[in-house]
């Protein structure tokens, strides 16, 4: 059972301290309400199919709460790298998204999404939910993979036994 915590008899009797609390609910109560308006005025703002600049105002902000590992996975498929070991990822990445159209800003913000939420729950099971929402087939891709991989180690296995011949002869 719960009980209440015995409120000292100088707070219940001091009007000061009466008016403090009543004054710092008022100030809670108006920073929520403020807030709530303010996402309703954004939401309200917002066209039916979001423009350039809405798309880069989330994919930015999405990028930024990337680790730097997952925000590489994204960078690698669009080409951006790092010029030098002292450069930031995040920044290069901004400066591309900036420049980048409607239609890639759209799968970034995707795949951005998709990474994100794969921080917070079971990657293999958010990737398999997107997938299955996007008509992605995945068995088709994990063979296609599966193949890749035998062809590189057939050849890596092919190429080892003539560079051993090419050494004996010589």
């Amino acid at each position: 059972m719960h009980h209440p915590k015995p409120r000292s008899q100088k707070v219940e009797d001091d009007p000061k301290a009466k008016a403090r609390e009543e004054r710092q609910r008022r100030e809670i109560a108006i920073a929520n309400t403020t807030g709530i308006r303010t996402l309703a005025a954004i939401a309200e703002a917002v066209p039916v199919r979001l423009m350039r600049r809405d798309l880069l105002f989330v994919a930015e902000r999405l990028a930024s709460l990337l680790d730097e590992s997952r925000l590489s996975i994204v960078a690698r498929r669009y080409g951006i790298k790092k010029a030098k070991a002292s450069d930031s990822l995040g920044k290069q990445f901004a400066a591309y998204l900036r420049r980048a159209e409607e239609s890639v800003l759209g799968s970034v913000l995707v795949e951005i999404t998709i990474l994100y939420m794969s921080t917070r729950h079971n990657p293999a099971q958010v990737l398999n939910e997107a997938a299955a929402m996007y008509k992605v087939d995945t068995d088709a891709i994990a063979s296609k993979v599966k193949q890749e991989f035998a062809a590189k180690e057939k050849a890596k296995k092919t190429a080892q036994p003539t560079t051993k011949a090419a050494k004996k002869a010589a």
